[in-house]
């Protein structure tokens, strides 16, 4: 039975070793490593350690080599096999540029990364996957985007931009816009509830129980938000709900209200109200650009929380529903932290490409 020279440790690198043969996460190889080097210094003989470890000489030699020259350093660096085929930049090339500026000739319209491998030929799927990730090149993704024409683009912008950012003292400003045809949809069949391992199921059959239109006024400082339904978005709803606003606020008060191009807001009537209340002020986006109205976000916010999964059994609860989430949303509003300080960068970017 052959006796191996007794390895020497120092007290840390002792206690790195038994927390490794410890670990329930650590590599295999890792834990198998610490191992030979603990059994090494408590003297136990080759053949004891190739039997327990169900190792063979060769791997007793290398381990024990390489941690007398490199210590734990050496225990747990990834030393590299053979060369790749090809350099990885000229790999990365060939892929980028088949995925951004071929189609696949079967007629789809983007890539995968199982049929870029197959048109490469020799490049595996997993390299494929490795090199979309590493530059964020996702072809199953698609977004969707406007640019707008609007001439006045930047100016507009700007001047909405500078209401979030820098909006006058003493004033208030208020974003504004309704959202159309909100459907009272009832469903015909029972709702199976969330439990574990199963998702909430609605049935594919609904009863319509008839439309409804939600006016509301975002206030940019504080989040809070004005709420009405109404059965139509008229110009003559538009006006009432502006009186609304104007009735919220201390008399006299300057308000500012960041709207849309929809033609219900540049109406005669819109302008004879803007005559008799001198405080108001309207300020437009741009055409297209509906986006940059905050009222837009908390839009998307009650479109998730209450209408999509909504059930209403008719017009009057749709609007009794809405009103509610509202309600509570005002208990503890927060107001949203504009950052997208510059659109015509972007947009300038987008008409170079």
């Amino acid at each position: 039975m052959q006796r191996m020279g007794k390895m020497n440790l120092t007290d840390a690198e002792r206690d790195k070793l038994l927390t490794a043969t410890r670990s329930r996460t650590a590599r295999v190889a890792d834990v198998r490593r610490a191992k030979l080097i603990l059994m090494l210094e408590e003297g136990q003989s080759r053949d004891t350690i190739m039997q327990r470890l169900e190792c063979d000489s060769r791997f007793i030699s290398r381990w024990s080599s390489r941690f007398l020259s490199e210590r734990l350093a050496g225990m747990y660096a990834r030393h590299p096999g053979r060369a790749p085929k090809q350099p990885p930049a000229k790999l990365e090339a060939r892929v980028l540029n088949c995925t951004l500026r071929r189609k696949p000739s079967d007629g789809s319209t983007h890539w995968s990364s199982y049929k870029l491998s197959a048109e490469l030929g020799d490049v595996s799927v997993s390299a494929v996957q490795r090199i979309w990730r590493k530059h964020n090149v996702r072809p199953q993704r698609l977004d969707r985007h406007m640019v707008s024409n609007d001439p006045d683009f930047e100016t507009k912008a700007a001047d909405v931009i500078g209401l979030y950012l820098n909006p006058p003292a003493h004033a208030v400003v208020f974003c504004v816009d309704e959202k159309t045809a909100i459907q009272a949809l009832d469903r015909k069949d029972r709702m199976l509830p969330l439990s574990p391992g199963r998702a909430e199921s609605h049935g594919f059959e609904y009863k319509r129980n008839g439309t409804l239109s939600l006016f509301a006024a975002l206030n940019t400082a504080t989040g809070q938000v004005l709420g009405k339904t109404a059965a139509r978005h008229t110009s003559e709803q538009f006006v009432a709900f502006l009186t609304d606003i104007v009735a919220s606020q201390c008399e006299r008060q300057e308000i500012h209200v960041i709207c849309d191009n929809v033609s219900s807001h540049k109406t005669q009537r819109v302008r004879d109200f803007l005559v008799q209340h001198g405080n108001v002020r309207m300020h437009f986006t741009p055409t297209y650009s509906s986006w940059l109205n905050q009222v837009e976000n908390w839009f998307s916010r009650i479109e998730r929380d209450v209408i999509t999964r909504g059930v209403f059994t008719s017009v009057q609860d749709l609007g009794r529903k809405l009103m509610r989430y509202i309600r509570e949303h005002n208990k503890n509003p927060k107001p949203i932290k504009w950052k997208y300080d510059d659109p015509s960068r972007r947009i300038r970017q987008v008409l170079i490409q």
